[in-house]
């Protein structure tokens, strides 16, 4: 039975795999066997992680992209094709945000996130769907919370993870006569070190095991993100499946 949460020899790419959840959905799909091609805009930056998975007798290759160049992103399509033949899983991971009021956010400011969140996803999915198609693949979005409910002084980053939601939605109606499984994971707070450097919260210091919490490690987005890519999914398209810790849940006024 647990043949089928396997992802032996998938050949998958994980946009912004440099650190936090993408190096962790990065690492864990190689541990579990898949050939792992990881990207990010600073090839020093992607470098070390290819390099790790190696070691540990893992398959990766390090790709330098920025997800909002469309010749970019398709020469990483073609990378991964020649390094592996094919493309199995899309992660579609690398993101971007900045805290700011929606009247001090610029037309610059806007346009930044809404390309690398939304439009940068569109330019992965487009060009790795000819080589998703064949064999059928699995496109996996990540999202977020904020662009489910929305979230104060994030208006544009929930605006762009909403439309990648409702991307997710639409393209898996699209796709699923190819045989293409298009889901979105929307994870809540989650201890990478961007969060770190915010918050204060080290992912050390975070229990799995504790339900009553509201912060997550990233490798427990690595866990829903290997069933998304795994059989043990297959009836699940379309979907958003949130992992964002105990809901916040409005307490009902004394009658």
């Amino acid at each position: 039975m647990t043949d089928r949460f396997g992802i032996d020899g998938r050949v998958t790419i994980v946009t912004g795999g440099s650190s936090g959840i993408g190096r962790a959905i990065a690492e864990r799909f190689a541990d579990e066997g898949a050939k792992v091609v990881v990207c990010s805009r600073e090839q020093e930056n992607v470098d070390p992680v290819a390099e790790g998975i190696r070691e540990a007798g893992g398959e990766a290759l390090a790709v330098e992209c920025d997800i909002t160049d469309r010749e970019a992103v398709e020469a990483l399509v073609e990378a991964t094709v020649e390094e592996f033949g094919s493309v199995d899983t899309l992660v579609n991971n690398a993101g971007a945000s900045f805290m700011a009021g929606f009247d001090d956010i610029s037309e610059n400011g806007w346009e930044t996130i809404v390309d690398i969140n939304l439009t940068g996803t569109y330019h992965c999915t487009q060009a790795a769907g000819e080589h998703l198609k064949d064999g059928g693949g699995t496109v996996i979005n990540l999202a977020s919370v904020a662009g489910q409910r929305g979230s104060p002084y994030m208006s544009h980053y929930g605006a762009a993870k909403a439309g990648v939601i409702n991307l997710t939605t639409t393209l898996s109606a699209e796709w699923a006569g190819d045989d293409v499984r298009v889901n979105c994971i929307a994870p809540g707070f989650v201890a990478t070190p961007g969060v770190e450097s915010q918050m204060g919260v080290s992912a050390e210091n975070v229990d799995r095991t504790e339900v009553e919490r509201r912060i997550g490690r990233s490798e427990e987005i690595a866990d829903v993100a290997q069933f998304l890519a795994s059989p043990a999914s297959s009836y699940v398209v379309g979907e958003t499946i949130t992992a964002g810790g105990v809901p916040r849940v409005e307490e009902s006024p004394e009658v």
